[in-house]
Parts: structure tokens; sequence; C-alpha cells
């Protein structure tokens, strides 16, 4: 086994710059599974004994070289040679039959706790006692580790779309061919990656820092709030072809909200699932896309989940959604994101205006994106980009300054494998994105589709936001009123 030190790249050192008690930069999936019917009692333990039995591939098996001087000009990826496999994969139980708010609550605690920077910074957890049998898997791993795409075809490399297929890997087993670090394509969802973010596919896409925002962060430390009068002024350059659009979202800066604030390290974790065909029957009938229907209903929900909190603002939550920007001409690999600003309709009671609301400063906004040329698109996403810059600026001088925003929270919809997958003959239920929330961004929701539903996961800050699960379970009553309205229309 090389010990060779690899270098850190200036996106995944922006990830390490972030890190502090309250604002952990990991991010992770959880992935409920109903077993076969004649799986053995110790079926966990065999899955993990066997995987013991096999060697751990990089990355899974690289630590920091120097994990106690985190800005350490010479921070590399370097071989564990006393790597613990016990350390990282793990058994957790609920009180049997454990429900879903019970396996929330769990996943809630396990993110609300920092990884270990002295070793590989990832974990594995599975957890036994949901009812029915049934049991989960709970991965997370640092932002500064691994980039979404190649870890996504990791995870991916462990399931099978064959239920008879016994055969595959924990993704920590399993070789992969090529490079294992991070390239500037496959980084290029940034915070369109980690705020934005979101896991695709199976884990999902955990992204990297959008494309020059590394560049920034030194002019960002010292430039106090005129890193936001940047902002201002991007965006208004960019979308100054377009009234209606920005009359539509309103003011750059966002109305401020409770969302905006500072973090505690309590997090907290719910998640929701619903049949996609359902979307798209409300999408074709009101002629908007899935994205649309999704953003709707959280709006939906934001509404009374806020009212209730006494914290509704007068004027909309402002969204950051991320968008493909990938040329049609251009074939190569990775991802091409980019960020646009979409209002959620929070100040819309009724559920259509606030649908057809959401629809017109989306279309609107891919609309002005097309007019730019890649580097424009990179800037402007940069710009948007910049009150997380300005926390980073924060952590690393001790200095809290203001947080302006231009959103209010992250909403990202990530595709996600449209067959049904299996491990070892267990079949998974949903794949549930796990992202991470920082200072000014207490709340991320973020959506996968998995086979023919689509799986919301919302994450964000314990302290700031009591009774999360509530604003899940209204994104499904939203979902009903929209759908009541839309066959009434």
């Amino acid at each position: 086994m090389s010990k060779t030190a690899r270098r850190l790249g200036p996106q995944d050192m922006l990830f390490l710059y972030g890190e502090t008690s309250s604002t952990m930069m990991h991010v992770g999936g959880l992935m409920p599974f109903t077993p076969p019917p004649d799986a053995p009692r110790d079926f966990l333990r065999q899955l993990v004994d066997e995987s013991k039995a096999n060697e751990v591939v990089a990355p899974w098996n690289l630590k920091l070289s120097h994990p106690d001087l985190l800005l350490s000009p010479i921070q590399s990826w370097v071989y564990d040679d006393k790597f613990d496999l016990d350390y990282h994969v793990r058994r957790s139980a609920l009180a049997s039959p454990g429900d879903e708010r019970e396996l929330g609550i769990l996943v809630s605690r396990l993110h609300s706790n920092a990884l270990d920077l002295r070793r590989p910074p990832w974990e594995m957890h599975f957890i036994e006692g949901l009812e029915g049998g049934r049991f989960a898997i709970y991965v997370k791993m640092h932002h500064a580790l691994i980039d979404g795409y190649t870890g996504q075809k990791m995870l991916a490399r462990s399931l099978s779309t064959d239920p008879h297929d016994t055969t595959h890997p924990l993704f920590f087993n399993i070789p992969t061919p090529g490079r294992v670090s991070p390239t500037k394509e496959d980084s290029a969802g940034g915070i369109a990656g980690g705020l934005l973010n979101s896991l695709g596919g199976v884990v999902g896409n955990l992204g990297g820092m959008v494309s020059g925002v590394g560049s920034a962060l030194g002019s960002v430390a010292g430039a106090g709030r005129s890193t936001f009068d940047l902002t201002k002024a991007l965006i208004n350059t960019q979308l100054r072809s377009d009234n209606e659009y920005r009359n539509l979202i309103g003011s750059v800066q966002a109305p401020h909200c409770i969302l905006n604030t500072r973090i505690s390290r309590n997090r907290r974790f719910a998640t929701q699932q619903y049949e996609l065909d359902r979307l798209k029957k409300i999408g074709a009938a009101n002629d908007s896309t899935v994205n649309d229907v999704a953003l709707a209903i959280c709006g939906g929900s934001l509404r009374r989940f806020l009212d209730e909190l006494g914290e509704l603002p007068e004027k909309s939550l402002i969204a950051m959604l991320p968008v493909n920007v990938r040329p049609k001409d251009d074939e190569g690999g990775g991802n091409a994101v980019a960020a646009i600003l979409g209002s959620l309709g929070t100040n819309i009671e009724d559920p259509l205006e606030r649908l057809a609301t959401v629809t017109a400063t989306t279309r609107m906004a891919k609309a002005e994106l097309a007019k730019m040329n890649r580097d424009a698109i990179l800037a402007y996403t940069a710009a948007l980009m910049a009150p997380f810059t300005m926390q980073l600026a924060s952590a690393l001088s001790g200095v809290k300054t203001p947080l302006p925003h231009a959103f209010n929270l992250c909403v990202s919809n990530v595709p996600g494998p449209q067959d049904v997958l299996y491990l070892r003959g267990s079949r998974m239920e949903a794949s549930y994105p796990v992202s991470l929330v920082a200072h000014s961004q207490a709340l991320n929701i973020t959506l996968q589709s998995y086979a023919s539903t689509l799986n919301f996961g919302f994450i964000g800050c314990r302290d700031t936001l009591p009774h999360l699960q509530r604003l899940a379970v209204y994104t499904g009553e939203a979902l009903d009123e929209l759908e009541d309205a839309s066959s009434g229309a």
C-alpha cells in the first residue's frame, strides 16, 4: 500500500476552513432497507464481518497529515496505517419496533457530532430495530474528503438492481478505477453542492465549492460588507435585462427571517417521501416542472410552519437553487451546476397562485442564465455564495461579522437512480439526503428522486427551528392542497 501523500486542493481546504464546533462540514445519506424474507437474524453482523475480511481502499483509508493544524498550507491526505474499521462501521439499535420519527431523532443526533479529523473522516452506521424487521444505513463523510460525483459512484457499486445478487462488497472495500479525488468539473456544484447540497445518485451530490470561490476567500476576509455589495452589483448587472424577474424576486437581499441567524451544533433531521407521479400530474396541469411543484409545496409548508412560530415575513422567502448549465454539445463527465434565485411564494395563500409565482421566477431565472457565458455564470454563482465565504472568513478571523443574505435557504433537487436497488437482497426503500447548514442558513431542504418516488431530506439547526418534523409533515398537506386545487381548476 503506497503511503504517498496527496495534497488537498483549494476546494477541499475551504471545507476544512469552515469546520467549527457549530458548523460541521460533513454531509451524508439515510437509506432504509427491507431485508429478504429468508434473511438470517444476524444478517447485518455477517455483512460487517465480511467487510472486515477485505481491504479498505482509498479514499476511505486516508486521513489528514496535520489534523491539529487544519490551516496548514501543506495539508495532505495520507494513508492511515492504524486504520480501525470497528471505529468507522458501527451498529446502533432503536427500541423495537422503531418508527420513522425515532429513526429521524437518532440520525439527528449522529449528524450533530463532528467527525474525528485525526482519523479518516467518515462513518457508516447500521441501524437495527425498525418495525417489520427493517434496518437503515446512515453514512456521513467530510466534504473535504470526497466529491459527490465520486462518492455516488462508489456507494452505488455496493448496490444492485438484482435482488438475488449477494456478491457486492461494501463501498469502502471496492477499488476505484481512475481518480478518487475531486476535479474542478466534479466540484462545480459548489455550495451549489454543500449548502445547495444534496446527495445525488445513491448517497448524493456532496458537491464541491463552485469554481472561483476559493480564490475569493482572501479578499473576502478583509472585505466585510463590500462582499455583499459585490453580490448586489453582479446580480443587478446580470439581470438588468429582465426587470420582471427582479420585481418578482424583490430586492436582492432576501427578507429577514429566523432562518438567517447564527446556528448551534445541534441538528434536527426529518424526511418525507411522495410518489413522483403526483407531482408530475400537477406540473402537467399547470405548465410547471416537477421541481416547480416541489418548490411550491415547500413554500406552502414554510408559510404554515413560520406562521405558527410567529416568524413569517411579509415578503416571500427566496431560495437558492442549483441548475445544470452544461452546454448541449458538451458530453464531458462530472457536474456543471450554477445557482439561481427563486421565490417560494410564502406570502401567497392560494396554492395555485403560489405555484404560478414559483414557476414564473424559475423560468425567467433560467432564461437569464442562458444568456450568460460560462465565466459570467460562475461569477454570478460565486457572488451568491458570498455570505458563505464571509462565514469562512469570520471563522478564520474570529470576528463575527453581520450576515447579509441574498437568499433565505437552499432547496436542491437532485436526480437519483431510476431503478429499485438492493443490498445483498435487501430492498432500498428510499434515499434521503442529509446535508449541512451554516451560519445564516439554518435550514437546508434537499430532494432526491429514487425509482418512482421523490425523497425530501430536511436538515436544520435544532435550537433555531424547533419541531422541524412539523415542517416535513406540512409538505404533505401542501401537496394535498395543491393537488385538490389543481384538479378543481
